[in-house]
């Protein structure tokens, strides 16, 4: 009889496939790949919840341009150019002369309406010389007069299109030198009617000297329109004519593209202004300028935009990305620049990218978004 005592080992009577699949259950925790997997779900979910809240807090947008005022450059007559003093790309400032019409037939007709003045009025006593003074002073006042209303009727026109597109100082600059244009034509024309009534009751009253002084009044200004100076600071764009080009009333010979005031207009999704207004802070990076961050300031914010159903020109058009989720409809948002020396570094039309800070807290979507505009503008180098 065997003194053996029986086997009480604690994997006797366990199948050996049993113990092998909890071997590998214990391995699979500590498996490196279930780590990762984690790891990656839990930086999505932080991926996620950035791109949700900086949509409102924080929100970024490439579709984003450098916009300003184009003003085409229309003479007031009719002749062939004997000089031209700018070129393509040429920066003007205002007041500057553009172009120049032939003023031979000008100077004739101011010579003719001058004779025929003196000879309507050699029954008179008083001095023409008076009348052709003021009435040329009058010509011109009247010339600086349609200049500034065709100045304020752009402004007016910007501002009903985009009420925000223009500073208030802007505005007042426009009104104000429409206000002395006005007041400078009344002066003159207070002028020519004291030298008119210097004439004596009979040439005041008498048809044909009337005629005749409206007449050089006319010949002045055409004479003053000759000259086609440039009505802002800016650009020429749009230029392709030469010495002996016949200009033609009311057809623009080159575009100006004013320097004057320059905006950025960033398209933003709907979900990106629920928390902005106008007054907060923005950064933005520049194609032409890359590695370097500029501040601005929203200026105004769209309240529409065509959606197909309203007439062409009534409201700003804004195309979004098309991809096989459907992008949120955009409006515009007037951005002002703040910095001033790197106007002429601006081209209208320019790329943009900007980040615009919804609140004035410094917080980790702040600095987020800080990061991700600078690191935009260093990839501008590689586009």
């Amino acid at each position: 009889m065997s003194d053996k005592l029986p086997d009480t080992s604690p994997d006797q009577g366990i199948p050996e496939e049993s113990s092998n699949q909890k071997k590998d259950l214990k391995e699979g925790r500590r498996s490196p790949v279930r780590i990762i997997t984690i790891i990656v779900l839990a930086i999505s979910a932080l991926f996620f919840i950035w791109y949700v809240l900086s949509d409102r807090h924080v929100p970024y947008t490439n579709q984003s341009r450098i916009n300003g005022l184009m003003i085409p450059i229309v003479p007031r007559v009719s002749g062939n150019l004997t000089g031209i003093h700018v070129r393509l790309h040429t920066k003007v400032s205002i007041g500057d002369t553009l172009f120049q019409i032939d003023k031979r037939p000008f100077i004739l007709a101011v010579e003719q309406a001058e004779a025929n003045l003196e000879n309507t009025a050699q029954g008179v006593s008083a001095k023409t010389a008076s009348v052709k003074s003021a009435a040329g002073r009058l010509g011109m006042a009247r010339a600086q007069l349609d200049r500034a209303q065709r100045d304020w009727n752009r402004v007016e026109k910007v501002i009903a299109e985009n009420p925000g597109a223009l500073s208030h100082a802007d505005r007042d600059q426009s009104e104000t030198a429409l206000s002395q244009a006005t007041e400078q034509v009344a002066s003159a024309e207070a002028d020519l009617e004291r030298a008119e009534q210097a004439l004596g009751i009979s040439g005041e009253t008498n048809p044909q000297y009337r005629m005749a002084v409206k007449a050089l009044e006319q010949a002045q200004l055409d004479l003053a329109y000759t000259t086609i100076t440039a009505s802002a600071n800016g650009h020429i764009e749009s230029f392709s004519i030469d010495l002996g080009y016949y200009a033609s009333t009311g057809q623009p010979l080159a575009t100006l593209v004013s320097t004057n005031d320059l905006w950025i207009q960033a398209n933003m999704k709907e979900n990106n202004i629920s928390l902005m207004k106008p007054g907060d802070q923005a950064e933005f990076a520049l194609d032409v300028i890359p590695g370097r961050i500029f501040t601005g300031e929203v200026r105004s914010i769209g309240y529409g935009v065509s959606t197909g159903n309203t007439n062409r020109g009534d409201l700003p058009t804004v195309s979004g990305a098309k991809g096989w989720l459907k992008d949120p409809q955009r409006f515009p948002v007037i951005i002002t620049i703040n910095e001033k020396e790197i106007p002429d570094q601006l081209r209208f039309g320019g790329q943009v990218d900007v980040v615009v800070f919804t609140n004035d807290k410094k917080g980790v979507l702040n600095a987020l978004g800080k990061l991700r505009i600078r690191i935009i503008s260093w990839l501008s180098y590689v586009r």
